[in-house]
């Protein structure tokens, strides 16, 4: 009886054995073919993405051959605007003394005063205030918004007056530098002067700085505002303080832009402001660049579609700080749907959109802890996806990896189409000034741009380019603004 009960427990063993290793095998397959899935997926989505030179190099044409097209007519261009702005002159790098500037971008306000001592000194004593416009300012009228503005401004330069030196200009003579960021139309009622076709200097730019003028003079304030200026011509002005050679300047942020200056004769005369110039300064607005070499995938197709300006904006959906994490949810999303990347059901909050900052991107992107720890946190934090396998937090860092790359390489192309479009790749030294915080504090993204760029003009050009960082971070651009028209205000007299 005892043998037969032994028999019995052996046999029961054996299936028990035979049953948990055929699962253990069909659960290692069922995982081979969830890696193999999610693999074909990645590998799909980075040949579609695809930056090699000779697409690099159709990019940069494509984008000089816009340039051409709307820098010839006064119409709106369909892609590129080629805005003439309302700067007068630009930095001679002469310019010395105290100033402040102010930036507006989105809902918040950034002022800043700094001491500059010419181009052979770093800006010295800045001082930097950043504050969010409340909801209900921004819901009330625009007059409302720029009484609130100018309160702020009275109030940061009650706290930060300057510092009397000898030979300094009079404090009644200076000039606020003002720059707008190009999401600012989004959030305020005034939208036009964020955005204009073809001339910055129209009524409804001109009655905003009028009624600025207006509020800070109740205020007490005797430091006027001359215009309203993109920020990316802020940092251009930034670059031109520092060296002359300072052609261009690229905003690489939430949103984006470039700048650069143009030779007169190359622009439509009646979009001239200044006839008398012999450059202008151009807001190109690129953002809306569009050409049919881009590298735009399904994933892209669902983030325009989704957006609130469908077939609008492609080149900044493309390469700018809003749009990649939503370009990396949208893979993750397929991800998780057709592999079960993160468990047999959706994370909820893997569909709502524009959850991943460019900040959280970078952080997945550039982690170097073991298991992609970093990676792990992030999607705890953002999505609520906790404890996921190393093959999931791996797979997102690669995704990352792919659209930061992609992005990068085409804004690297970008800078080449205006260098090109200057006729200054092959005979002639080209600064071009870069701000915002892809730039700033996303390193491999950086990385990815400054190559693109060696290897586009290879070893014998590349050292005609050079690419730096803003003097004194972004948003500095409205002190050199300031201080060039507190210049050409004096030189006037």
């Amino acid at each position: 009886m005892r043998m037969r009960k032994n028999v019995v427990v052996l046999v029961s063993t054996s299936i028990a054995v035979v049953v948990v290793g055929a699962l253990i095998r069909k659960w290692k397959q069922w995982k081979e073919q969830q890696l193999r899935h999610v693999k074909q997926i990645i590998r799909k989505f980075a040949r579609e993405s695809a930056t090699p030179l000779s697409k690099l190099w159709q990019v940069a044409d494509d984008m000089v051959s816009s340039m051409k097209i709307s820098l010839a007519s006064s119409d709106e261009s369909p892609t590129l605007n080629m805005v003439v702005s309302n700067v007068a002159s630009l930095p001679l790098g002469d310019e010395e003394g105290f100033f402040y500037g102010v930036s507006l971008y989105g809902r918040n306000l950034l002022m800043l005063c700094a001491r500059l001592g010419g181009k052979k000194k770093p800006i010295s004593a800045l001082q930097r205030q950043d504050i969010s416009i409340p909801d209900a300012v921004l819901a009330g009228p625009s007059l409302e918004i720029t009484d609130y503005i100018a309160t702020e401004i009275a109030k940061f330069v009650s706290m930060h007056p300057e510092i009397e030196i000898e030979d300094s200009e009079p404090v009644e003579n200076k000039k606020f530098g003002f720059t707008l960021s190009y999401p600012v139309h989004q959030a305020m009622p005034f939208s036009d002067t964020a955005s204009q076709h073809k001339n910055a200097n129209n009524p409804v730019r001109q009655g905003m700085v009028k009624d600025l003028n207006r509020a800070l003079a109740t205020h007490g304030m005797t430091m006027p505002v001359v215009s309203l200026v993109d920020e990316t011509i802020g940092g251009l002005a930034g670059g031109r303080y520092y060296n002359r050679e300072s052609v261009a300047a690229v905003t690489l942020g939430t949103t984006t832009n470039a700048a650069y200056v143009e030779p007169a004769e190359e622009v439509a005369s009646d979009s001239a402001q200044f006839p008398n110039s012999s450059e202008l300064v151009i807001s190109m607005e690129w953002g809306n660049f569009n050409s049919l070499r881009l590298p735009l995938t399904s994933y892209d197709a669902s983030v325009d579609a989704e957006s609130s300006n469908p077939g609008s904006q492609v080149f900044e959906k493309l390469i700018s700080g809003k749009y990649l994490g939503e370009v990396v949810r949208h893979v993750l999303l397929k991800l998780a749907k057709e592999t079960a990347l993160f468990g047999s059901t959706v994370p909820p909050k893997l569909m709502i959109p524009y959850l991943i900052r460019p900040s959280d991107m970078a952080a997945m992107h550039q982690d170097t802890s073991e298991d992609r720890e970093i990676v792990g946190e992030k999607l705890g934090e953002i999505f609520e996806i906790h404890n996921c396998c190393p093959m999931a937090r791996e797979a997102v860092a690669e995704v990352c990896d792919i659209v930061a790359e992609r992005g990068a390489r085409l804004a690297g192309a970008g800078i080449v189409g205006i260098i090109k479009k200057l006729g200054r790749i092959k005979d002639r030294k080209s600064v071009v000034t870069v701000e915002g915080e892809l730039y700033e504090h996303y390193r491999i993204f950086r990385n990815y741009l400054h190559s693109s760029v060696w290897q586009m003009l290879g070893k014998d050009f590349s050292d005609n380019v050079i690419i730096e960082h803003s003097h004194g971070g972004s948003g500095t651009g409205a002190l050199f603004l300031a201080a060039a028209q507190t210049q050409a205000h004096h030189s006037d007299y």
